[in-house]
């Protein structure tokens, strides 16, 4: 229900109010939201949560902050005690117009007006400020409440969507066919290191744990997989686009993600100087901030975005694979992202279909053995309707690593960052969004690695690439490039002749 109008100014002050709190330079605490915060300072229109879309049974089943019980406290608590506020409200405001109106007709009537009529008024007038009063301020708690637990709601589930945790992901098909070796396959970090085409040691001091520099082939290699994936995509009608890496906790609020969790997967940049600004995990939330608040016309859908980005993740599980490129802090990743209408409700699944389609075309040419997952419903996040992975074999690591996923979001992300799209009848409408990875450069390097190595410790070079790096086979330098002289060496440091 909209506010009445008289009711503004009232309803900003009371959402103007301080509420939670935020720890010393702006911190996050508990109770935080970034995106309602947004909404509240005006910035960005008000989410449209359809909360009772989503049953118990399907909360139980996603993995999350809440449950069963969370539900039904936002809806039979929560927001039925927010829609009698609401109703209330709007019943006194129209009763104070109408006492207003009265109060100014005695005063135009001629020589005098009623003296108890007019008491009377002027004290039911007041009487019903009072009650707006304290029913706005119970509104203004009451929103707050909603959306705070609100937003933490995943989407609904596809119906097929396998049930449990990532043990029960279905496997849908199995692509090529896995490398046979004659010798024991070695590991891309070691592959990398003698062929001196990546650098993962000596680096603490430098850029921290988890990082990694590519040099010379390497390099080559990651700006070839990025033209491979972006020349097909834009043949295929795609729209490139270029994001910015730091955005607004908002939009990573309205994309299902969560900043503010403990620990926190995302990056967050200084709060003394920049109070809501992260560093984006993947182009998903900034080509998703690029249509926020705005609509597009029925005729333009679906929009096909792809996007190369530098992304950027904490790895919170440090204890997982701390050597290698399979789990770094930053890495190169060209990203499919889709709006759809939902005219039919087909139309995002339609989309998902193709970027699934568009993901096995790419790894199919890059020679890659992989397998199609469809994932249970504990590994959807809070966003993903469906989502597919692709995990590829790696030799060196003796089984298959996640490469790629793509997920069906439907109006999740559209409801919070207000994304619409003009109807056949010119009325605006929520759009559903799709994304989906189509290159994620640090662990297709694994692969490519991994599976194309020789005995020797070269690597063939996917006939595909060929052209864009420049070579058929990557081999030995005659020499290392660089030589270790720093402290940490059994000599004690770099001899001085």
């Amino acid at each position: 229900m909209a506010a009445p109008r008289t009711l503004a100014a009232a309803r900003r002050a009371a959402a103007a109010a301080p509420r939670g709190w935020r720890g010393a330079g702006g911190g996050t605490g508990p109770g935080r939201s970034r995106l309602y915060e947004h909404v509240r300072e005006g910035l960005s229109a008000r989410p449209q949560l359809e909360v009772s879309a989503l049953s118990e049974q399907e909360l139980e089943r996603r993995r999350g902050p809440l449950r069963g019980g969370d539900l039904r406290e936002i809806v039979s608590g929560t927001w039925s005690r927010l829609g009698e506020v609401r109703a209330t409200i709007a019943r006194l405001e129209a009763e104070k117009g109408r006492v207003a109106q009265g109060v100014r007709a005695l005063m135009v009537r001629p020589p005098h007006h009623p003296l108890p009529v007019y008491a009377a008024l002027r004290a039911r007038g007041r009487q019903v400020r009072l009650q707006l009063q304290a029913l706005v301020a119970e509104e203004a708690a009451l929103d707050e409440r909603f959306y705070l637990k609100a937003l933490q709601l995943p989407n609904r589930t596809h119906p097929e969507a396998p049930v449990g945790d990532e043990s029960q992901a279905r496997v849908l098909e199995v692509v090529g066919e896995k490398p046979v070796f004659d010798f024991k396959p070695k590991g891309h970090l070691e592959l990398g290191e003698g062929l001196d085409i990546i650098r993962q040691r000596r680096l603490s001091h430098i850029s921290g744990h988890r990082s990694y520099y590519l040099c010379g082939a390497g390099a080559l290699l990651q700006h070839a997989l990025v033209r491979f994936a972006m020349d097909k995509l834009l043949l295929k009608g795609f729209l490139p686009m270029t994001v910015p890496d730091l955005l607004r906790g908002a939009v990573f609020e309205g994309c299902g993600m969560q900043p503010n969790a403990t620990p926190s997967p995302v990056y967050n940049i200084d709060p003394s100087r920049f109070e809501d600004l992260c560093l984006a995990g993947t182009s998903e939330v900034g080509i998703a901030g690029y249509f926020m608040d705005h609509a597009v016309r029925l005729e333009d859908l679906p929009i096909r975005v792809v996007c190369s980005s530098t992304c950027y993740r904490t790895e919170t599980d440090t204890g997982r694979e701390p050597w290698g490129l399979y789990r770094v802090h930053q890495f190169t990743k060209v990203e499919m992202f889709g709006v759809t209408a939902a005219e039919s409700g087909d139309e995002s699944e339609a989309l998902l279909a193709e970027f699934l389609a568009l993901q096995k075309e790419i790894f199919s040419e890059l020679g890659l053995h992989y397998r199609v997952l469809d994932m249970p419903t504990q590994e959807l996040g809070l966003p993903a309707y469906r989502k597919f992975d692709i995990e590829a074999w790696m030799p060196g690591r003796g089984k298959y690593g996640e490469i790629s996923s793509t997920s069906n979001c439907t109006d999740y992300q559209s409801r919070r960052l207000n994304i619409m799209y003009s109807d056949g009848a010119g009325q605006l409408r929520h759009a559903h969004t799709v994304n989906g990875t189509a290159c994620a450069i640090s662990r297709m390097l694994i692969a490519l690695l991994e599976c194309n190595q020789l005995r020797d410790g070269r690597v063939r070079v996917p006939p595909a690439l060929q052209p864009l790096v420049g070579q058929a086979v990557l081999t030995r330098p005659t020499a290392p490039l660089l030589r270790y002289i720093g402290p940490n060496q059994p000599r004690g440091g770099r001899e001085v002749p």
